[in-house]
């Protein structure tokens, strides 16, 4: 506990200073366009307090904390649809399942938490929106919802996973997941932006560069090796490689939603302004760091 506390004040230290010195660049340069820093550095804050609670607190005030988070992100997900009346309904249905995933993760049920949203609700969720509703438009709302469901919250219930798998180790392997994932997007958003100059996948994310894909694998590399010894069971090798695991797992999370939201958005010029600040932007390497580091984690160590 005491290494979370000061990983979190120093994480805290390090928002602050930030903050200030965008308020200072602002001001100096009235002219400049500083929005989308402006809404990364709110949200990130919105970040640092959602995570405080996961991590601080008991591991019943970290689920419910994950829980309201699966739910933010989900809602964002399904607000940038072109939705009928139909698709609402089975919009509620997946709304229903996230209390039960979060209830299997609270017993300690790993085998049905596993397979729960993967294979119970895939068989179940079409049959709400084929009952009485026709046949238009079918597989567009239930394979966009179904989706929305393993991205959104069995990829992100993983984060509640980790304490009560390991209730030694999971607050701090959680806390070390989430610095590692958000530096690899800010290390690689920034070196893209001011460095960068070949594209990696222009399609998917025109922002996204090798020269940042590259910066962000190094740097979180870095950080890990400095991190792991405070934060984690791990040796050197396994500590080093997470680093590498956190970087590449994050850019494919990222390149994902990306495309995800872009094909949601065609035909739609003011909603990519107005989710460009929300939580799912912030959240969206999450999705799949979360789940991958925690079975790699549990195949390869015995305390999860």
């Amino acid at each position: 506990m005491v290494q979370t506390v000061w990983t979190l004040f120093s994480i805290f230290l390090t928002l602050l200073v930030a903050t200030i010195l965008f308020y200072v660049a602002k001001k100096k340069q009235p002219t400049k366009d500083f929005s989308g820093i402006q809404l990364r550095v709110k949200t990130w804050w919105g970040m640092f307090v959602v995570f405080c609670f996961a991590t601080l607190f008991t591991p019943v005030v970290s689920l419910l904390t994950i829980m309201v988070l699966c739910f933010f992100a989900l809602r964002e997900y399904f607000s940038m649809m072109k939705s009928r009346k139909s698709d609402r309904r089975l919009f509620l249905w997946a709304y229903l399942m996230i209390p039960f995933q979060f209830y299997w993760i609270y017993i300690g049920w790993y085998g049905m938490f596993i397979v729960f949203i993967p294979i119970y609700v895939f068989l179940f969720l079409p049959l709400p929106r084929t009952i009485g509703k026709g046949t238009v438009g079918f597989l567009r709302s239930v394979s966009f919802t179904q989706w929305g469901l393993m991205l959104m919250v069995f990829g992100l219930s993983h984060l509640a996973y980790y304490q009560f798998a390991s209730p030694a180790f999971g607050a701090n392997l959680v806390l070390f997941l989430i610095i590692l994932t958000q530096l690899n997007d800010v290390i690689q958003y920034l070196v893209s932006i001011y460095i960068g100059k070949r594209k990696v996948i222009p399609s998917a994310n025109p922002t996204i560069t090798w020269e940042g894909f590259i910066g962000a694998l190094v740097v979180t590399t870095c950080v890990s090796y400095i991190l792991y010894p405070y934060l984690t069971p791990f040796g050197i090798t396994f500590g080093i490689l997470s680093g590498v695991i956190i970087s590449v797992a994050g850019y494919f999370g990222s390149i994902t939603i990306s495309v995800l939201k872009r094909d949601l958005l065609i035909g739609n010029s003011e909603k990519p302004i107005t989710m460009e600040g929300r939580y799912l932007t912030r959240v969206d390497s999450l999705t799949y760091t979360s789940p991958i580091f925690f079975h790699i984690i549990r195949y390869f160590f015995d305390f999860m």
